[in-house]
């Protein structure tokens, strides 16, 4: 990875225009080919960025550096430094992927074992179904028979929300499953998360995690 911080104007010439006036700002550029610009705020989200796969063209107008990056379909994001104040590079090697924590692992388990609980009727079709963009933790069906994606946290953000919003927009492209419905589970539900779920026609579900233990020990006991 490549991280420059630059004080840099930025234009993007594609299916629509965009300007950002000189200003410092972080620019990643990534193994995977992807460029993106980021101000010190806005979260992970960047001001402009070019997906892979793209080519990126360094050089120079007037003695400034001139980063040119044109993707597939011929869109330019024109990245002009006036005054490079940081530039390095960094070999992070292979991510192993995204590990969840014990409580979010069993809350899975247990959901799947009783998908009952988000409602009568409901059936599971599989565990960690798996998409283009990594694996969804639940995919079942209600008892109507439409197909619904659950993706589970132990502490619901919006980020999570996101998530699951990626995830549908995949699902939704399969015949076989569409069309597929959302449920945000999880222990606690940020009121924002909430509201930006219900915006997108996506239920939630707070989860007891203590009560569903003991439906596990009640489904084990046998007397």
């Amino acid at each position: 990875m490549r991280l420059v911080i630059a004080r840099c104007s930025v234009d993007y010439a594609g299916r629509l225009t965009a300007h950002l006036p000189p200003a410092p700002r972080l620019i990643l550029v990534k193994a995977d080919g992807s460029v993106s610009v980021h101000a010190d705020d806005r979260a992970y989200k960047p001001l402009n960025w070019m997906s892979p796969p793209c080519t990126l063209k360094e050089g120079e107008e007037d003695g400034i550096t001139v980063w040119t990056v044109v993707n597939k379909s011929g869109e330019k994001l024109i990245i002009t430094m006036e005054e490079i104040l940081h530039d390095s590079s960094h070999e992070l090697g292979v991510d192993p992927g995204l590990i969840k924590d014990g409580v979010e692992a069993h809350l899975q388990e247990l959901l799947a074992d009783r998908m009952e609980t988000l409602g009568e009727g409901w059936t599971l079709i599989r565990r960690e179904y798996p998409t283009a963009i990594g694996p969804v933790d639940i995919l079942g069906r209600d008892a109507e028979g439409t197909t619904v994606a659950v993706e589970i946290k132990r502490r619901g953000e919006i980020d999570g929300v996101e998530q699951l919003t990626r995830y549908l927009e995949l699902l939704n492209r399969d015949p076989r499953l569409a069309p597929v419905r959302g449920v945000f589970a999880a222990q606690e539900i940020k009121p924002q998360a909430r509201v930006l779920a219900t915006d997108r026609g996506i239920d939630c579900v707070v989860l007891d995690y203590d009560a569903l233990r003991g439906i596990e020990d009640d489904k084990l006991r046998l007397f």
